[in-house]
């Protein structure tokens, strides 16, 4: 596949002294982000935070590309583009602009609002609740909200999107910004999962450790977990709760913030 660099290796060369591209980072542990499919691998690149692209045998998927579009140099271009809400960690105007090129776009009702004349031709609104298929990949948009008295105002319910994504039969979840709220507890047959903890716009590490027994995902990412006032959870103790709780889960690593 065609790299980014492609395209932004000459507006990153000012950046490319400081930068540290994602797969010189990652190249030591690159084996342990792929997964298997039944017509191919799904490669995983944490990019940072929020922000990862899944090269699928379906597509190259961004979910959440915020940041200098330099990060996503080295990846192959984008055949479409997941956002699951509004605040600056999870979408960005500019960084959508530079990365999208043609590829579809799929956002909650309140980004779609956001985009660009140009990005809303090729943008679809999904709701909470709401279902598609694009490029043969399946597509249902997931509930993300706080339950927590005094964080409601973070993430209101029925405003942002989680998504479960079905790729050949693998399904993928991204929590998105949430607590441990009961449409996450009752997902099934969830192969691989994305599960934010922070604070205070989250949930602790316990929140999510006991949400995720719950759902028993054959893989875990923990990611998202810097907050403020000292809300920074420990991913390497979300994975000790989770094995306390006797979950099968297996719990990976990613670089997040390298």
């Amino acid at each position: 596949m065609q790299s980014r660099r492609t395209f932004l290796v000459k507006g990153a060369a000012g950046a490319a002294s400081t930068l540290i591209l994602p797969y010189a980072a990652m190249a030591a542990g690159h084996a342990s982000n792929l997964f298997q499919t039944a017509s191919g691998e799904i490669t995983v690149h944490p990019v940072a935070h929020a922000s990862f692209v899944m090269e699928t045998p379906a597509g190259v998927i961004y979910v959440d590309p915020v940041g200098d579009p330099a990060a996503y140099a080295d990846f192959p271009a984008a055949d479409l583009i997941l956002i699951t809400h509004e605040h600056g960690d999870h979408y960005n105007a500019e960084t959508l602009a530079a990365l999208a090129g043609a590829a579809p776009i799929v956002a909650n009702p309140a980004v779609y609002g956001m985009l660009s004349d140009d990005l809303k031709a090729q943008a679809s609104q999904m709701a909470n609740g709401d279902s598609a298929e694009m490029m043969g990949i399946s597509i249902a948009a997931i509930p993300a909200y706080n339950i927590t008295e005094g964080r409601q105002n973070f993430h209101p319910k029925g405003r942002d999107n989680g998504y479960v994504l079905t790729i050949d039969g693998f399904r993928v979840y991204v929590s998105g910004d949430t607590e441990d709220i009961p449409e996450m507890r009752g997902l099934q047959d969830i192969d691989l999962a994305f599960v934010c903890m922070n604070l205070p716009f989250t949930m602790p590490a316990e929140a999510a450790a006991s949400a995720v027994a719950e759902f028993a995902p054959t893989y875990v990412y923990p990611y998202h977990y810097r907050g403020r006032d000292n809300g920074t959870q420990d991913p390497q103790e979300f994975a000790k709760l989770l094995a306390d709780a006797g979950a099968g889960t297996e719990v990976k690593f990613g670089g997040w913030y390298s």
